[in-house]
């Protein structure tokens, strides 16, 4: 018999549906879910089998790649039911050293962000209502005061991410004329956002000038025409151009604009409200500098270097904030009540900066010093070693660096330090899998496991040992059958 008859064989022997489904009802394994949902699931796993039979070789590798029996159908689709219940997003220690990692969900919470999350969603809120009025508010007013005074803008508007702050501000006032932009700062973030293609969204045109390296100040004004709606200014947070280089300063750009009744709009990406260069790190612009510069608007990220959730921000000119707050978009691409509580949590920590730094987690990884970082480090060490986990491996500590991620600081390394993991009984990519999965991540370097202690907190210590714990049990257990 040839492949593709014996492959017809075995497709003919799949499970049938209704006998599946039969035999999980009997077997009491769909329990809680309805007959839609099981055979959603069913569909699933037969599904799979069928495409690792079509794509699968020669009929002896057909025949294991394919499960096959009606029982071990049956136990595939519950393990898929039992999947559905099991919620995906969870919490992760991160032990990668990249501060603001995007993949882990950039910038956690303040404690003081998670309890006002969970005050407001236990229950119903004030947010568009005036309790004061009795009447219909405005959900911005809960946060706009305190970006007015922490920023020194005139007003303030919040929306769902940065990308969708640029989008909107150029949508609300560029649309269908051009906007000024040097070569040098027509930037990708993630590859998700390009300055070019968020402008063609808005539906404004791209007016390039300079070059890669150098952008003067003459390069803007020759590019000025009556087709003008705007110059931005892009904040090349996530990389620099350095060596024969030249771009123009914010403030000469400003004053450009008033020469020729134009907008000037600065796009920070990041966003930051405290100076990080007493802490050795390289210089950030802050947001309370760059609005002195007499910017038009500026725009920035609520869960990069400002520590809070996911928002993009928008402060500047009242005259200019007014037609955006009026764009349909706005509606579209407004925050919820969930994000509004978290970045007031936040944003209240920032009337006192020393607390700031202290409790909103994302300086505290930046400015932290290194003594207090190898004292935890020193402190897990103590915790592995106690609980025997230092008998199946060797564990140390070294120096090593870190990184702000997240589109921040691109330059900067942070010095930090590391417990390198060298497992006797497996590989560190075994090693490395097996923490994943008990959401614990950190780093392969020179074939051992580093776990970074400038982006795990004192809390989180106990985690990585109970994971570790966990691995070194199960790995027990296996070498006990063998």
């Amino acid at each position: 018999m040839d492949m593709d008859e014996h492959k017809k064989e075995l497709f003919k022997a799949f499970p049938n549906m209704d006998e599946l489904l039969n035999l999980l009802k009997d077997r009491g394994q769909t329990e809680g879910f309805s007959r839609s949902q099981v055979k959603y699931a069913s569909r699933q796993v037969l599904d799979s089998w069928r495409r690792q039979l079509q794509t699968s070789g020669a009929a002896g590798s057909a025949e294991s790649a394919l499960p096959g029996s009606l029982t071990e159908a049956a136990t595939e689709v519950a393990r898929f039911l039992e999947r559905l219940r099991t919620p995906s997003l969870k919490r992760v220690v991160n032990a990668t050293g990249i501060i603001l990692h995007t993949n882990l969900g950039r910038a956690p919470l303040c404690d003081e962000a998670v309890a006002r999350v969970t005050e407001v969603a236990r229950g119903y809120s004030n947010l568009e209502y005036d309790l004061g009025k009795g009447a219909r508010g405005e959900r911005y007013d809960h946060v706009r005061d305190l970006l007015r005074v922490l920023t020194g803008a005139e007003d303030a508007l919040v929306v769902n991410n940065n990308a969708a702050a640029v989008l909107l501000v150029l949508n609300s006032l560029a649309e269908g004329r051009e906007v000024i932009v040097s070569r040098g700062e027509l930037i990708e973030i993630g590859g998700a956002f390009r300055i070019p293609e968020i402008m063609a969204k808005s539906g404004a045109r791209l007016r390039e000038v300079g070059t890669t390296n150098r952008t003067r100040l003459s390069d803007y004004e020759r590019a000025i025409s009556p087709d003008t709606a705007l110059i931005l200014k892009v904040h090349t947070s996530n990389y620099r151009i350095v060596g024969f280089s030249e771009e123009t300063p914010l403030d000469k750009l400003v004053a450009l604009g008033k020469k020729h009744r134009l907008a000037v709009i600065s796009d920070l990406g990041s966003g930051l409200l405290v100076d990080l260069t007493p802490y050795g790190l390289d210089h950030e612009p802050a947001i309370e500098e760059v609005m002195a510069t007499g910017v038009n608007l500026a725009t920035f990220s609520g869960d990069k270097l400002l520590g809070g959730p996911q928002a993009g921000i928008i402060i500047g000119k009242a005259e200019l904030l007014d037609p955006i707050k009026r764009n349909p978009l706005t509606r579209a691409l407004r925050i919820d009540k969930l994000t509004l509580a978290a970045l007031e949590g936040t944003l209240i920590h920032y009337l006192n900066p020393p607390a700031a730094l202290e409790k909103i987690r994302v300086l505290k990884a930046l400015t932290e010093p290194l003594a207090q970082v190898r004292k935890r480090a020193g402190r897990l060490l103590r915790l592995l070693k106690t609980a025997g986990i230092a008998e199946g491996m060797t564990i140390s500590r070294q120096a090593g660096f870190g990184m702000a991620g997240g589109g921040s600081l691109p330059l900067e390394e942070i010095p930090t330090m590391l417990l390198a993991l060298d497992p006797h009984e497996m590989s560190p990519e075994t090693l490395d899998r097996r923490l994943r999965q008990r959401g614990v991540v950190g780093r392969i370097s020179a074939d051992r496991l580093l776990l970074d202690c400038r982006t795990i907190n004192d809390e989180e210590l106990f985690l990585v040992r109970d994971a570790l714990v966990e691995i070194s049990l199960e790995a027990d257990n296996r070498n006990d059958h063998r």
